[in-house]
């Protein structure tokens, strides 16, 4: 059997562990910078408020029906995201995380236990220990947790929060409700093609012949069928490496000079040689990207990118850093406002095996510089150690004017019991 684990609402619902006073008040979370909305509350949904709505545009509908708009506290929600999923392993040693939000678990050699008792001893505990609702899908395959996942969010009251497809009735019976739009795995262009051939609902998707979905749409696509018939399909996905990382972001004001740009580049370099350690890989390739305000259609644009192959693999801050600031100073336009700077590493192999080049290597200091550098920042949760060119206040630099504290992250935001 699977389970499909899903915060309610998560963002909203870290805001109202550590602020009571948002319980069942509707509630916006914004996108960086403050840009748009990007989840809401039950109760914000109620109001009509859209998801993706600018809230430059918004601002006078949420003041008058009382929403509370809030700026994203990623350090907040990725650490009790971190908790939720430490919890699940408590339950099942497979467990993938799918999301920030949503995780999937696999029972093998469960047999003998009754999953909606599992399944609320789940919820209970995220529920006791984390102050986050969540709601619990279980079915024999992945297609069909989601399925139930939906059906324990809409019937909260009915379900408790949990919801087993342990029958082919109620199988049958779930992918009748379910309308096609709303299977997990189906995007916008697979909907309309499906429809078009008077496929409404789950189920009359798992009627089609399965020979035909398999040539005519694509394997994906026949596994999805397959698993919304009830045959396990689509296993847990395993962590793999990534080919190539990268660290973009919109800036929280426009630059058009280009020390405040350099500053930028060189901390999204460094973010991406710390990935690349953690990944045990070096790379033998950096790109540099540059945009403009592309909103901004009365001034004049510039978007460019920067390629650098470098003389070896690496993955010290120290290198990457500097070679990609060289690089973003010979594609900096003068007079330009740049809005949004990026930087991908690729190329990559692992660290302690590649091609040894007779005439050029790393300075053999800087592994151990490194080792120490990633060894302090993590012990103190905090990119504590920077280079020099990097600003040393701020890692991400966004407007973020409604923030709430980092409770869980920041010992200086700790709450304190009068």
């Amino acid at each position: 059997m699977f389970a499909l684990v899903d915060c309610n609402n998560f963002y909203a619902s870290c805001e109202r562990v550590f602020n009571p006073n948002l319980q069942y008040k509707p509630i916006a979370i914004l996108s960086n910078n403050d840009g748009c909305v990007i989840s809401r509350s039950d109760e914000a949904k109620a109001t009509g408020l859209p998801m993706g709505a600018p809230i430059f545009k918004w601002e006078s509908y949420c003041k008058h029906h009382g929403i509370k708009v809030i700026s994203s506290n990623y350090p907040l929600y990725g650490d009790m995201s971190d908790r939720v999923m430490k919890i699940l392993g408590q339950f099942t040693p497979d467990v993938e995380v799918y999301s920030i939000d949503e995780a999937f678990l696999q029972f093998k050699g469960f047999d003998q236990f009754d999953f909606r008792d599992y399944g609320t001893q789940m919820r209970t505990r995220i529920l006791q220990w984390t102050g986050i609702p969540t709601c619990v899908g279980i079915a024999p395959t992945k297609g069909l947790s989601k399925v139930a996942n939906k059906i324990a969010r809409k019937f909260l009251k009915e379900t408790q929060g949990v919801y087993v497809i342990d029958s082919e009735e109620k199988r049958i019976k779930a992918l009748k409700w379910t309308p096609i739009e709303k299977v997990w795995g189906i995007g916008r262009g697979l909907q309309q093609k499906l429809k078009a051939t008077g496929c409404v609902k789950a189920y009359d998707f798992t009627q089609m012949n399965s020979e035909l979905v398999r040539k005519k749409y694509s394997i994906t696509v026949w596994k999805l069928q397959q698993d919304l018939l009830g045959k396990p399909t689509i296993e847990l996905d395993e962590e793999r490496n990534k080919k190539a990382i990268a660290t973009t972001r919109s800036f929280e004001y426009t630059y058009d000079d280009i020390e405040n740009i350099k500053e930028r580049i060189a901390t999204f370099a460094v973010n991406c040689a710390e990935k690349l350690r953690k990944q045990k890989h070096s790379c033998h390739m950096i790109i540099v990207l540059l945009r403009s305000d592309r909103h901004k259609k009365d001034v004049e644009q510039h978007r460019v990118s920067k390629t650098v192959i470098l003389p070896h693999p690496t993955n010290s801050s120290l290198i990457i850093s500097k070679c990609a600031v060289e690089a973003v100073k010979t594609i900096f336009k003068s007079g330009i406002k740049y809005k949004r700077a990026g930087v991908i590493v690729t190329g990559l192999v692992p660290e302690d095996n590649f091609q040894l080049d007779l005439f050029s290597k790393q300075d053999p200091k800087h592994k151990p510089l490194m080792d120490v550098i990633d060894q302090m920042n993590q012990k103190y949760k905090s990119n504590r150690v920077k280079l020099a060119n990097q600003d040393l206040e701020r890692t991400w630099k966004m407007r973020q004017e409604r923030l709430t504290p980092k409770y869980t992250t920041n010992i200086n935001d700790i709450i304190v019991v009068k």
